[in-house]
């Protein structure tokens, strides 16, 4: 088995106690962002798995979008994210 070199870390533990890699990460043509990808893009990005850069060039995101993402989940979690919900958490 080879193993492709990747600069940072191939997995990271979660504070709750969870593993992260780079496998549980959506692929990179992702067309359809739901709401449990959106989330592990933006935990992979806050707990060093990927560097925001490389998380924004990967998935072809504006960083406005990415900006929202991680407000949403910052502030009200990962219920924030479902498109649904948007109004609910919507800042007026």
């Amino acid at each position: 088995m080879y193993l492709k070199r990747v600069d940072g870390p191939r997995q990271i533990t979660l504070p709750d106690g969870t593993i992260l890699s780079r496998a549980d990460l959506p692929p990179a043509d992702t067309t359809r962002w739901v709401a449990s990808r959106k989330a592990v893009v933006v935990k992979a990005v806050q707990y060093g798995l990927l560097a925001e850069t490389e998380a924004l060039e990967r998935y072809a995101l504006s960083e406005e979008e990415f900006a929202l993402w991680r407000q949403a989940v910052e502030k009200h979690g990962e219920k924030a994210l479902k498109v649904t919900a948007i109004q609910k958490y919507r800042q007026l």
